[in-house]
């Protein structure tokens, strides 16, 4: 059957998507994975240089390859309500349809118990989880628009697996944002299934991000001996999955939190 080949299962081309913090590290690998086959793909950055700098970066590559895949830049603060609500709207004046949101912005913060400020929560929940809510909200008549039950529309949370786990780290804060993502995942999956939308979220382990820079910097032989696979996670590693999730293969997942950890999470301890 047709149907049953790898080009039809993993099919994206000619999605429209956004992918917030979609400038560097996980952000701008699942959306050149988006890209290079045959999606269009928006990119929000609160930095606007660093924003069109990935987009033009993905767009030679889709024309190297000869990809109908394109990147386009929408520049976005979504620390605060009001970057949302202008990130949804300019989103809307180019498409009318959304098949695939990716919330990926975020922010970290590491400091010990002691000192961890109330400031570190108010930061961290309002981008890592509000902003993600707000989106969705804003987005969902995009969303539905074209989504069926043959073929929904999805919406991917990146997690960590710091909101599964115990981290080794300061993180309370963090830790906290992302055990909230992964149930709003839930809720919000519960909530939109009849709407024929799909949500789902991603709980990475240890990548060479710049967010990770610092950790893997000075204990990366630690961090890597607590993978029972031994390595920290490549582009690749989290791409297929992004595009699993966006094609025909993920439209019967909903409401689920995928750890890509290498197997951190059932390290043993002793």
């Amino acid at each position: 059957m047709a149907a049953l080949q790898v080009d039809a299962l993993f099919d994206v081309c000619g999605r429209v998507a956004l992918v917030t913090g979609g400038s560097r590290g996980i952000g701008a690998v699942l959306a050149e994975a988006l890209a290079v086959n045959g999606a269009k793909v928006y990119i929000s950055s609160r930095k606007a240089e660093a924003c069109t700098r990935c987009a033009e970066a993905i767009n030679a590559e889709c024309h190297r390859i000869k990809s109908p895949g394109r990147v386009i830049a929408l520049p976005a603060d979504l620390g605060t309500s009001e970057g949302v609500e202008q990130l949804a709207s300019d989103f809307l004046k180019h498409e009318r349809t959304c098949h695939i949101l990716i919330n990926n912005a975020g922010a970290t913060w590491g400091e010990p118990l002691e000192t961890h400020p109330p400031a570190a929560f108010d930061k961290l929940l309002a981008l890592n989880v509000r902003a993600c809510f707000h989106l969705v909200q804003k987005l969902l008549g995009a969303l539905e628009a074209d989504a069926s039950a043959a073929r929904p529309s999805t919406v991917i949370n990146i997690g960590s697996i710091n909101g599964l786990g115990i981290s080794l780290m300061d993180t309370y804060a963090y830790s906290a944002s992302k055990a909230a993502i992964h149930h709003l995942t839930r809720v919000l999956a519960a909530q939109l299934a009849a709407r024929h939308i799909t949500v789902n979220a991603i709980a990475p382990g240890p990548f060479p991000t710049k967010m990770t820079a610092a950790v893997l910097a000075s204990f990366e032989t630690e961090v890597v001996d607590r993978v029972p696979l031994r390595r920290v996670g490549k582009p690749s590693d989290l791409a297929g999955l992004c595009l699993l999730l966006t094609s025909p293969t993920g439209a019967y997942m909903t409401g689920t939190v995928i750890p890509v950890d290498g197997g951190s999470l059932v390290s043993p301890s002793l």
